[in-house]
């Protein structure tokens, strides 16, 4: 069996963990190293049972806890090229390895496919992950979603998927014009319509679950962006065929187990 949950999802810290295939990997790792060993407990687990980090990019709400938890922990931090100086600076071992977009790799029976994203960040990515039992698409931190991303999101039974924010409260709230337009480029983050339309795309290539994701702490909440996906889903025909869920701003998120994709 192939389980993921999300730790912690936001604009204040980023982590997830994948449980299958022979490893326990953990994706991101914003917040502490308190908050992600007090997490896991409550998944059974310990700092020592994770075999990878999976890194998406460089930004403070996804690597925070990065110094302390690789104190405490051996498995290898692995992250794109344009990361790996950065974080070998951030981790108190050594063991950083890169890996390139494009080109798949295997981590134990775990197959990975990370992809570049368009955001702010050099280096920054988003994965596949893929196991006997299913596949899962990993995409926050991205300003739109590209072809070549959407090849690799396409055939997943389950996305964790980026809807950080809703584009009237955003436009109308008292974030700086600079801040505004950063979030709102094609470097930034995708709206809630964004992912709405992300959804119903991939619906029709076989998604059946969708937990979205890094909500923004000030311009959005979990039931606007729940909101636009269905209701996006119910107007393109494709409505009761996604489960729809947010992932929790700072709480342990539902088990999801992977299935295959429909067709």
């Amino acid at each position: 069996m192939t389980n993921f949950y999300s730790l912690a999802s936001s604009s204040s810290g980023n982590c997830s963990v994948f449980l299958g295939g022979g490893r326990a990997i953990l994706i991101d790792a914003g917040t502490n190293c308190k908050y992600i060993t007090a997490s896991l407990a409550q998944l059974g687990l310990k700092l020592s049972d994770i075999t990878d980090i999976l890194i998406t990019h460089a930004h403070t709400d996804h690597v925070s806890a990065l110094p302390v938890l690789t104190k405490r922990c051996q498995a290898a931090v692995r992250c794109t090229d344009p990361l790996l100086s950065d974080l070998l600076g951030r981790c108190a071992h050594q063991n950083v390895q890169a890996f390139q977009p494009g080109r798949r790799f295997w981590l134990g029976e775990v197959s990975i496919t990370a992809f570049s994203t368009p955001h702010d960040c050099p280096g920054s990515c988003g994965f596949a992950l893929e196991t006997e039992d299913g596949k899962l698409a990993y995409c926050t931190d991205l300003g739109q979603v590209t072809p070549e991303i959407y090849n690799c999101l396409k055939g997943a039974h389950t996305a964790f998927l980026e809807s950080n924010h809703d584009i009237y409260m955003l436009k109308n709230g008292e974030y700086p014009y600079p801040l505004k337009r950063r979030i709102l480029s094609d470097q930034g983050h995708l709206s809630n319509d964004d992912a709405a339309q992300t959804l119903c795309s991939l619906a029709q290539d076989g998604l059946r679950r969708a937990i979205l994701a890094h909500l923004s702490d000030h311009n959005n909440t979990p039931a606007l962006a729940l909101r636009e996906s269905q209701e996006a889903l119910e107007q393109a025909g494709l409505a009761g065929l996604v489960e729809l869920s947010a992932a929790p701003r700072r709480a342990l998120g539902q088990d999801i187990a992977l299935e295959r994709a429909a067709g």
